[in-house]
Protein backbone atom coordinates (compact mmCIF):
# COMPACT_ATOMS: atom_id res chain seq x y z
CA UNK A 1 0.00 0.00 0.00
CA UNK A 2 2.72 2.67 0.54
CA UNK A 3 4.29 1.61 -2.28
CA UNK A 4 0.92 2.68 -4.12
CA UNK A 5 0.42 5.60 -2.93
CA UNK A 6 4.18 6.78 -4.04
CA UNK A 7 3.30 5.88 -7.30
CA UNK A 8 -0.48 7.96 -7.13
CA UNK A 9 1.35 10.58 -5.94
CA UNK A 10 3.90 10.85 -8.69
CA UNK A 11 1.03 10.12 -11.40
CA UNK A 12 -0.90 13.31 -9.71
CA UNK A 13 2.17 15.51 -9.60
CA UNK A 14 3.19 14.64 -13.31
CA UNK A 15 -0.50 15.41 -14.29
CA UNK A 16 -0.61 18.63 -12.34
CA UNK A 17 2.66 19.85 -13.98
CA UNK A 18 1.97 18.05 -17.57
CA UNK A 19 -1.69 18.54 -17.56
CA UNK A 20 -2.79 21.35 -15.37
CA UNK A 21 0.03 23.35 -15.99
CA UNK A 22 0.23 23.88 -12.39
CA UNK A 23 3.51 25.65 -11.13
CA UNK A 24 5.99 23.06 -9.90
CA UNK A 25 6.47 24.11 -6.42
CA UNK A 26 2.93 24.57 -5.91
CA UNK A 27 2.31 20.99 -7.48
CA UNK A 28 4.85 19.42 -4.86
CA UNK A 29 3.32 21.23 -1.83
CA UNK A 30 -0.45 20.31 -3.30
CA UNK A 31 1.07 16.36 -3.61
CA UNK A 32 2.87 16.08 -0.55
CA UNK A 33 -0.47 17.20 1.67
CA UNK A 34 -2.41 14.79 -0.29
CA UNK A 35 0.38 11.70 -0.06
CA UNK A 36 0.45 12.78 3.90
CA UNK A 37 -3.18 11.84 4.09
CA UNK A 38 -3.34 8.97 2.32
CA UNK A 39 0.02 7.46 4.40
CA UNK A 40 -2.30 8.37 7.69
CA UNK A 41 0.16 10.76 8.52
CA UNK A 42 -1.50 12.38 11.99
CA UNK A 43 -3.35 15.70 10.79
CA UNK A 44 -1.69 17.70 13.20
CA UNK A 45 1.66 16.38 12.11
CA UNK A 46 1.02 17.00 8.29
CA UNK A 47 1.70 20.96 8.23
CA UNK A 48 5.02 20.80 10.24
CA UNK A 49 6.17 17.63 8.49
CA UNK A 50 6.44 19.79 5.38
CA UNK A 51 7.40 22.71 6.49
CA UNK A 52 10.11 21.02 8.32
CA UNK A 53 11.32 18.97 5.21
CA UNK A 54 10.81 22.35 3.12
CA UNK A 55 13.00 24.23 5.65
CA UNK A 56 15.82 21.52 6.45
CA UNK A 57 16.33 21.00 2.60
CA UNK A 58 16.87 24.88 1.88
CA UNK A 59 18.38 25.49 5.40
CA UNK A 60 21.55 23.39 4.28
CA UNK A 61 21.43 24.42 0.59
CA UNK A 62 20.44 28.02 0.04
CA UNK A 63 23.76 29.61 1.18
CA UNK A 64 25.84 27.11 -0.78
CA UNK A 65 23.07 27.36 -3.70
CA UNK A 66 23.12 31.29 -3.47
CA UNK A 67 26.25 31.74 -2.99
CA UNK A 68 27.03 29.76 -6.06
CA UNK A 69 24.81 31.58 -8.60
CA UNK A 70 26.33 35.12 -7.55
CA UNK A 71 29.76 33.80 -8.44
CA UNK A 72 28.75 32.10 -11.42
CA UNK A 73 26.54 35.24 -13.01
CA UNK A 74 29.95 37.44 -12.31
CA UNK A 75 32.35 35.62 -13.44
CA UNK A 76 29.62 35.80 -16.68
CA UNK A 77 29.25 39.19 -16.74
CA UNK A 78 32.72 40.46 -16.63
CA UNK A 79 33.38 38.03 -19.71
CA UNK A 80 35.83 35.45 -17.86
CA UNK A 81 33.59 32.66 -19.04
CA UNK A 82 33.69 33.51 -22.23
CA UNK A 83 37.81 34.15 -21.91
CA UNK A 84 38.04 30.36 -21.05
CA UNK A 85 36.11 29.15 -23.67
CA UNK A 86 38.13 31.36 -26.73
CA UNK A 87 41.06 30.90 -24.98
CA UNK A 88 40.38 27.15 -24.95
CA UNK A 89 39.41 27.11 -28.51
CA UNK A 90 42.14 29.02 -29.90
CA UNK A 91 45.06 27.02 -28.20
CA UNK A 92 43.73 23.51 -29.17
CA UNK A 93 43.24 24.14 -32.67
CA UNK A 94 40.66 23.37 -35.03
CA UNK A 95 41.32 19.41 -35.04
CA UNK A 96 40.75 19.08 -31.76
CA UNK A 97 38.26 22.09 -30.92
CA UNK A 98 35.93 18.92 -29.26
CA UNK A 99 38.26 18.82 -26.78
CA UNK A 100 38.63 22.20 -26.62
CA UNK A 101 35.04 22.93 -26.13
CA UNK A 102 34.72 20.05 -23.71
CA UNK A 103 37.74 21.09 -21.16
CA UNK A 104 35.81 24.78 -21.68
CA UNK A 105 32.10 23.68 -20.61
CA UNK A 106 33.66 21.44 -17.71
CA UNK A 107 35.00 24.59 -16.01
CA UNK A 108 32.61 26.55 -17.35
CA UNK A 109 29.87 24.12 -15.66
CA UNK A 110 31.44 23.96 -12.19
CA UNK A 111 30.93 27.50 -11.71
CA UNK A 112 27.29 28.00 -13.59
CA UNK A 113 24.13 25.88 -13.35
CA UNK A 114 23.35 24.35 -16.63
CA UNK A 115 20.56 26.59 -17.99
CA UNK A 116 22.55 29.39 -17.55
CA UNK A 117 25.99 27.42 -18.69
CA UNK A 118 24.13 26.27 -22.28
CA UNK A 119 22.35 29.81 -22.67
CA UNK A 120 25.97 31.75 -22.33
CA UNK A 121 28.24 28.65 -24.03
CA UNK A 122 25.70 28.08 -26.91
CA UNK A 123 26.23 31.39 -28.96
CA UNK A 124 29.90 30.83 -28.44
CA UNK A 125 29.56 27.66 -30.00
CA UNK A 126 27.44 28.86 -32.88
CA UNK A 127 30.43 31.14 -33.68
CA UNK A 128 33.20 28.93 -33.62
CA UNK A 129 30.90 26.37 -35.57
CA UNK A 130 30.74 28.56 -38.41
CA UNK A 131 34.43 29.94 -38.52
CA UNK A 132 35.23 26.39 -38.72
CA UNK A 133 32.63 25.31 -41.01
CA UNK A 134 31.64 22.47 -38.83
CA UNK A 135 28.02 21.27 -37.42
CA UNK A 136 27.07 22.82 -34.78
CA UNK A 137 25.66 19.47 -33.06
CA UNK A 138 29.70 18.21 -33.66
CA UNK A 139 30.61 21.08 -30.86
CA UNK A 140 26.93 21.15 -29.15
CA UNK A 141 26.97 17.46 -27.77
CA UNK A 142 30.37 17.45 -26.24
CA UNK A 143 29.10 20.68 -24.57
CA UNK A 144 26.06 19.40 -23.42
CA UNK A 145 27.08 16.74 -21.92
CA UNK A 146 30.34 18.44 -19.78
CA UNK A 147 27.46 20.87 -18.28
CA UNK A 148 24.79 17.65 -17.40
CA UNK A 149 27.70 16.24 -15.51
CA UNK A 150 28.77 18.71 -13.98
CA UNK A 151 25.37 19.43 -12.65
CA UNK A 152 24.69 15.71 -11.93
CA UNK A 153 28.13 15.15 -9.87
CA UNK A 154 29.09 17.82 -8.69
CA UNK A 155 28.84 20.61 -5.97
CA UNK A 156 27.84 23.20 -5.84
CA UNK A 157 25.09 22.39 -8.23
CA UNK A 158 21.81 21.76 -6.26
CA UNK A 159 21.49 18.13 -7.07
CA UNK A 160 24.69 16.74 -5.37
CA UNK A 161 24.67 19.67 -3.18
CA UNK A 162 21.12 18.92 -1.55
CA UNK A 163 21.60 15.31 -1.88
CA UNK A 164 25.07 15.19 -0.04
CA UNK A 165 23.53 17.60 2.81
CA UNK A 166 20.51 14.62 3.51
CA UNK A 167 22.32 11.08 3.10
CA UNK A 168 25.13 13.36 5.45
CA UNK A 169 28.11 12.94 3.06
CA UNK A 170 31.25 14.33 3.32
CA UNK A 171 30.50 17.53 0.22
CA UNK A 172 34.10 17.68 -0.57
CA UNK A 173 34.58 13.61 -0.97
CA UNK A 174 31.31 14.09 -2.93
CA UNK A 175 33.01 16.93 -5.30
CA UNK A 176 36.13 15.27 -5.26
CA UNK A 177 34.72 11.46 -6.36
CA UNK A 178 32.53 13.29 -8.95
CA UNK A 179 35.15 14.76 -10.66
CA UNK A 180 36.74 10.89 -11.06
CA UNK A 181 33.24 9.82 -12.26
CA UNK A 182 32.69 12.90 -14.66
CA UNK A 183 35.41 12.85 -16.37
CA UNK A 184 35.23 9.76 -18.08
CA UNK A 185 31.67 9.88 -18.84
CA UNK A 186 31.64 13.52 -20.39
CA UNK A 187 34.54 11.77 -22.82
CA UNK A 188 31.73 8.89 -23.39
CA UNK A 189 28.54 10.91 -24.01
CA UNK A 190 30.23 13.70 -25.60
CA UNK A 191 33.44 13.35 -28.01
CA UNK A 192 33.28 9.50 -28.63
CA UNK A 193 28.95 9.55 -28.57
CA UNK A 194 29.39 12.27 -31.06
CA UNK A 195 30.33 9.71 -33.72
CA UNK A 196 28.21 6.86 -33.60
CA UNK A 197 25.53 10.23 -33.69
CA UNK A 198 26.69 11.19 -36.94
CA UNK A 199 25.79 8.06 -38.18
CA UNK A 200 22.42 7.08 -36.33
CA UNK A 201 20.62 10.95 -37.34
CA UNK A 202 23.15 12.30 -40.47
CA UNK A 203 20.52 15.12 -41.43
CA UNK A 204 20.80 16.49 -37.27
CA UNK A 205 24.43 17.76 -38.29
CA UNK A 206 23.16 19.39 -41.00
CA UNK A 207 20.91 21.88 -38.93
CA UNK A 208 21.86 25.43 -38.84
CA UNK A 209 19.71 26.00 -35.46
CA UNK A 210 18.09 28.88 -34.39
CA UNK A 211 19.44 31.00 -30.98
CA UNK A 212 17.42 34.21 -32.00
CA UNK A 213 14.92 33.26 -28.64
CA UNK A 214 18.08 34.01 -26.72
CA UNK A 215 17.94 37.99 -27.63
CA UNK A 216 20.59 39.60 -27.87
CA UNK A 217 23.83 38.37 -25.80
CA UNK A 218 26.60 40.49 -23.86
CA UNK A 219 29.57 39.98 -26.06
CA UNK A 220 33.49 41.08 -24.78
CA UNK A 221 36.19 41.81 -27.19
CA UNK A 222 39.09 39.21 -25.90
CA UNK A 223 41.26 42.28 -24.81
CA UNK A 224 38.12 43.45 -22.46
CA UNK A 225 37.96 40.42 -20.39
CA UNK A 226 39.48 39.10 -17.36
CA UNK A 227 42.83 36.71 -17.84
CA UNK A 228 42.65 33.40 -18.35
CA UNK A 229 44.48 32.18 -15.23
CA UNK A 230 42.38 34.09 -13.42
CA UNK A 231 39.55 33.46 -14.65
CA UNK A 232 40.04 29.99 -14.61
CA UNK A 233 41.29 30.49 -10.41
CA UNK A 234 37.96 32.39 -9.68
CA UNK A 235 35.92 29.52 -11.08
CA UNK A 236 37.33 26.85 -9.88
CA UNK A 237 38.51 28.05 -6.41
CA UNK A 238 35.45 26.65 -4.17
CA UNK A 239 36.71 23.41 -5.94
CA UNK A 240 40.51 24.33 -4.77
CA UNK A 241 39.48 24.26 -1.25
CA UNK A 242 37.13 21.93 -0.83
CA UNK A 243 39.71 19.67 -2.82
CA UNK A 244 42.53 20.72 0.08
CA UNK A 245 40.38 19.71 2.95
CA UNK A 246 39.07 16.52 1.74
CA UNK A 247 42.35 15.42 0.87
CA UNK A 248 43.91 16.24 4.23
CA UNK A 249 41.22 14.36 6.51
CA UNK A 250 42.14 11.56 4.12
CA UNK A 251 45.21 11.48 5.10
CA UNK A 252 44.78 12.51 8.80
CA UNK A 253 42.65 9.36 8.51
CA UNK A 254 45.23 7.22 7.31
CA UNK A 255 48.48 8.54 8.59
CA UNK A 256 46.35 9.04 12.04
CA UNK A 257 47.59 12.29 13.27
CA UNK A 258 45.90 14.53 15.74
CA UNK A 259 43.72 17.10 14.98
CA UNK A 260 45.42 20.94 15.72
CA UNK A 261 44.40 24.57 14.75
CA UNK A 262 46.05 24.77 11.55
CA UNK A 263 44.11 21.51 10.29
CA UNK A 264 40.64 23.04 12.20
CA UNK A 265 41.44 26.26 10.10
CA UNK A 266 42.12 24.20 6.50
CA UNK A 267 38.76 22.48 7.56
CA UNK A 268 37.09 25.80 8.16
CA UNK A 269 37.99 27.45 4.98
CA UNK A 270 37.05 24.60 2.92
CA UNK A 271 33.55 24.16 3.80
CA UNK A 272 31.64 24.09 1.20
CA UNK A 273 29.63 27.65 2.48
CA UNK A 274 33.03 29.30 3.54
CA UNK A 275 34.48 28.11 0.53
CA UNK A 276 32.02 29.64 -1.46
CA UNK A 277 31.83 32.83 0.80
CA UNK A 278 35.92 33.16 -0.22
CA UNK A 279 35.28 32.40 -3.64
CA UNK A 280 32.89 35.21 -4.27
CA UNK A 281 34.64 37.62 -2.92
CA UNK A 282 37.62 36.35 -4.39
CA UNK A 283 35.33 36.99 -7.48
CA UNK A 284 34.08 41.11 -6.18
CA UNK A 285 37.86 41.65 -6.90
CA UNK A 286 38.82 39.38 -9.47
CA UNK A 287 36.00 40.18 -11.52
CA UNK A 288 35.02 43.31 -10.52
CA UNK A 289 37.31 45.74 -8.88
CA UNK A 290 40.08 44.74 -10.50
CA UNK A 291 38.90 45.85 -13.64
CA UNK A 292 37.36 49.08 -12.50
CA UNK A 293 34.06 48.15 -12.34
CA UNK A 294 31.77 49.97 -10.48
CA UNK A 295 30.72 48.18 -6.73
CA UNK A 296 27.09 48.93 -7.77
CA UNK A 297 27.32 46.95 -10.82
CA UNK A 298 29.06 43.84 -9.12
CA UNK A 299 26.45 44.02 -6.87
CA UNK A 300 23.80 44.03 -9.34
CA UNK A 301 24.96 41.06 -11.08
CA UNK A 302 24.46 39.25 -7.60
CA UNK A 303 21.03 40.82 -6.85
CA UNK A 304 19.87 39.31 -10.62
CA UNK A 305 21.40 36.05 -9.93
CA UNK A 306 19.28 35.71 -6.66
CA UNK A 307 16.71 36.66 -9.02
CA UNK A 308 16.87 33.73 -11.39
CA UNK A 309 17.01 31.25 -8.78
CA UNK A 310 13.85 32.10 -6.52
CA UNK A 311 11.90 29.72 -8.42
CA UNK A 312 14.23 27.18 -7.93
CA UNK A 313 15.05 27.15 -4.64
CA UNK A 314 11.44 26.88 -3.67
CA UNK A 315 11.12 23.63 -6.60
CA UNK A 316 14.18 22.38 -4.26
CA UNK A 317 12.34 23.34 -0.90
CA UNK A 318 9.46 21.50 -2.24
CA UNK A 319 10.94 18.66 -3.50
CA UNK A 320 12.64 18.47 0.37
CA UNK A 321 9.07 18.84 1.79
CA UNK A 322 7.77 15.43 -0.46
CA UNK A 323 10.88 14.15 0.43
CA UNK A 324 10.07 14.65 4.44
CA UNK A 325 6.67 13.44 3.84
CA UNK A 326 7.91 9.72 2.86
CA UNK A 327 9.75 9.18 5.84
CA UNK A 328 7.39 10.59 8.13
CA UNK A 329 4.80 8.74 6.39
CA UNK A 330 6.75 5.43 7.48
CA UNK A 331 7.39 4.84 3.53
CA UNK A 332 11.05 4.40 3.76
CA UNK A 333 10.67 2.26 6.67
CA UNK A 334 8.59 0.13 4.30
CA UNK A 335 11.23 0.11 1.26
CA UNK A 336 13.81 -0.63 3.48
CA UNK A 337 12.17 -3.67 5.60
CA UNK A 338 11.71 -5.07 1.46
CA UNK A 339 15.04 -5.23 0.78
CA UNK A 340 16.22 -6.25 4.12
CA UNK A 341 18.64 -9.03 3.76
CA UNK A 342 19.00 -8.04 0.08
CA UNK A 343 21.67 -8.44 -1.94
CA UNK A 344 21.18 -5.42 -3.54
CA UNK A 345 23.60 -2.55 -3.24
CA UNK A 346 22.54 0.53 -2.04
CA UNK A 347 24.09 2.13 -4.52
CA UNK A 348 22.67 0.04 -7.17
CA UNK A 349 19.08 0.80 -5.46
CA UNK A 350 19.47 4.92 -5.41
CA UNK A 351 20.28 4.99 -9.04
CA UNK A 352 17.38 3.02 -9.63
CA UNK A 353 15.06 4.38 -8.10
CA UNK A 354 16.25 7.94 -8.90
CA UNK A 355 16.06 7.06 -13.04
CA UNK A 356 12.13 6.26 -12.46
CA UNK A 357 11.16 9.29 -10.39
CA UNK A 358 13.02 11.09 -13.40
CA UNK A 359 11.93 9.42 -16.07
CA UNK A 360 8.39 10.21 -14.33
CA UNK A 361 8.67 13.46 -13.17
CA UNK A 362 11.09 14.91 -15.51
CA UNK A 363 13.07 17.17 -13.02
CA UNK A 364 16.29 15.74 -12.46
CA UNK A 365 16.69 17.72 -8.60
CA UNK A 366 13.35 16.74 -8.17
CA UNK A 367 13.72 13.18 -8.77
CA UNK A 368 17.24 13.29 -6.80
CA UNK A 369 15.61 14.67 -3.60
CA UNK A 370 12.47 12.39 -3.70
CA UNK A 371 15.36 9.62 -3.74
CA UNK A 372 16.67 10.42 -0.41
CA UNK A 373 13.46 10.05 1.22
CA UNK A 374 12.93 6.13 -0.12
CA UNK A 375 16.70 5.52 0.66
CA UNK A 376 17.74 7.29 3.78
CA UNK A 377 15.78 4.20 6.01
CA UNK A 378 17.63 1.84 4.04
CA UNK A 379 21.50 3.38 4.46
CA UNK A 380 21.69 2.46 8.42
CA UNK A 381 21.53 -1.48 7.13
CA UNK A 382 24.89 -1.19 4.77
CA UNK A 383 28.14 0.27 5.69
CA UNK A 384 28.45 1.91 2.30
CA UNK A 385 30.28 4.82 1.11
CA UNK A 386 27.59 8.07 1.33
CA UNK A 387 29.78 10.17 -1.11
CA UNK A 388 29.19 7.62 -3.60
CA UNK A 389 25.27 6.95 -2.94
CA UNK A 390 25.42 10.58 -3.80
CA UNK A 391 26.66 10.66 -7.32
CA UNK A 392 24.56 6.86 -7.83
CA UNK A 393 21.53 9.23 -7.23
CA UNK A 394 23.17 12.10 -8.99
CA UNK A 395 23.41 10.08 -11.81
CA UNK A 396 20.02 8.43 -11.83
CA UNK A 397 18.82 11.70 -12.07
CA UNK A 398 20.20 12.24 -15.54
CA UNK A 399 18.75 9.53 -16.88
CA UNK A 400 16.59 9.34 -20.05
CA UNK A 401 15.99 13.58 -20.60
CA UNK A 402 12.34 13.58 -22.40
CA UNK A 403 9.57 15.62 -23.31
CA UNK A 404 8.94 16.65 -19.20
CA UNK A 405 12.22 18.29 -19.01
CA UNK A 406 12.45 21.97 -19.78
CA UNK A 407 16.47 20.49 -21.05
CA UNK A 408 14.69 18.40 -23.72
CA UNK A 409 13.14 21.67 -25.16
CA UNK A 410 15.72 24.08 -24.86
CA UNK A 411 18.40 21.74 -26.70
CA UNK A 412 15.55 20.72 -29.59
CA UNK A 413 15.01 24.71 -30.15
CA UNK A 414 18.54 26.11 -29.84
CA UNK A 415 19.73 23.17 -32.39
CA UNK A 416 16.48 23.24 -34.67
CA UNK A 417 16.09 19.70 -34.39
CA UNK A 418 13.27 17.33 -35.02
CA UNK A 419 11.61 15.31 -32.11
CA UNK A 420 13.50 12.07 -33.60
CA UNK A 421 16.62 13.75 -33.41
CA UNK A 422 16.61 15.20 -29.61
CA UNK A 423 15.47 11.90 -28.87
CA UNK A 424 18.51 10.21 -31.01
CA UNK A 425 21.02 13.02 -29.62
CA UNK A 426 20.00 14.57 -26.16
CA UNK A 427 17.75 11.67 -24.86
CA UNK A 428 20.59 9.01 -25.54
CA UNK A 429 23.54 11.28 -24.57
CA UNK A 430 21.75 11.94 -21.20
CA UNK A 431 21.17 8.08 -20.64
CA UNK A 432 24.94 7.04 -21.57
CA UNK A 433 25.74 9.74 -19.11
CA UNK A 434 23.57 7.74 -16.17
CA UNK A 435 24.49 4.74 -17.20
CA UNK A 436 28.29 5.22 -17.78
CA UNK A 437 28.16 7.37 -14.65
CA UNK A 438 26.93 4.46 -12.17
CA UNK A 439 29.45 2.01 -13.73
CA UNK A 440 32.54 4.99 -12.46
CA UNK A 441 30.98 4.91 -9.40
CA UNK A 442 30.66 1.12 -8.96
CA UNK A 443 34.53 0.55 -10.13
CA UNK A 444 35.20 3.10 -7.37
CA UNK A 445 33.11 1.37 -4.68
CA UNK A 446 35.19 -2.06 -5.24
CA UNK A 447 38.68 -0.65 -5.98
CA UNK A 448 39.92 3.04 -6.62
CA UNK A 449 43.16 1.86 -8.14
CA UNK A 450 41.49 -0.12 -11.12
CA UNK A 451 39.09 2.71 -12.05
CA UNK A 452 41.67 4.83 -12.28
CA UNK A 453 43.52 2.78 -14.25
CA UNK A 454 40.11 2.06 -16.40
CA UNK A 455 39.19 5.52 -16.79
CA UNK A 456 43.06 6.31 -17.97
CA UNK A 457 43.01 4.29 -20.55
CA UNK A 458 39.30 5.44 -21.51
CA UNK A 459 40.84 8.92 -21.98
CA UNK A 460 44.30 7.28 -23.96
CA UNK A 461 41.60 5.49 -26.30
CA UNK A 462 39.47 8.78 -26.70
CA UNK A 463 42.31 11.05 -27.86
CA UNK A 464 43.68 8.03 -30.18
CA UNK A 465 39.97 7.28 -31.50
CA UNK A 466 39.82 11.33 -32.11
CA UNK A 467 42.67 11.57 -33.96
CA UNK A 468 42.98 8.63 -36.05
CA UNK A 469 39.20 9.29 -37.37
CA UNK A 470 39.93 13.14 -37.77
CA UNK A 471 39.85 12.85 -41.50
CA UNK A 472 37.01 11.03 -41.59
CA UNK A 473 35.49 13.71 -39.58
CA UNK A 474 36.10 16.65 -41.81
CA UNK A 475 34.68 14.89 -44.85
CA UNK A 476 31.59 14.55 -42.71
CA UNK A 477 31.39 18.20 -41.85
CA UNK A 478 29.03 21.08 -43.29
CA UNK A 479 29.13 24.52 -44.18
CA UNK A 480 26.82 26.80 -42.45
Amino acid sequence: MPLLIVAFGIILLLILITGFKLNTFVSLIVVSFVVSLALGTPLKDIVTTIEGGLGGTLGHIALIFGLGAMLGRLIADAGGAQRIAMTLINKFGEDKIQWAVVVASFIVGIALFFEVGLVLLIPIVFTMAKELKVSILHLGIPMAAALLATHSFLPPHPGPTVIAGEYGADIGLVLLYGIIVAIPTVILAGPLYTKFAKKIVPDAFKKTGNIASLGEQKTFKLEETPGFGISVLTAMFPVLLMAIATILDMVQKSVGFEDNTLIEIVRLVGNASTAMLLSLFLAFYTMGIARKTPIKDVMASCTSSIAAIGMMLLIIGGGGAFKQVLITGGVGDYVAELFKGSAMSPIILAWLVAAILRVSLGSATVAAISTAGLVIPILAQYDVNLALVTLATGAGSAICSHVNDAGFWMIKEYFGLSMKETFSTWTVLSTIASVSGLGFILLLNSSVIIAGIIIVLIIIGAVYFSMTDRTKDKRNTVGI
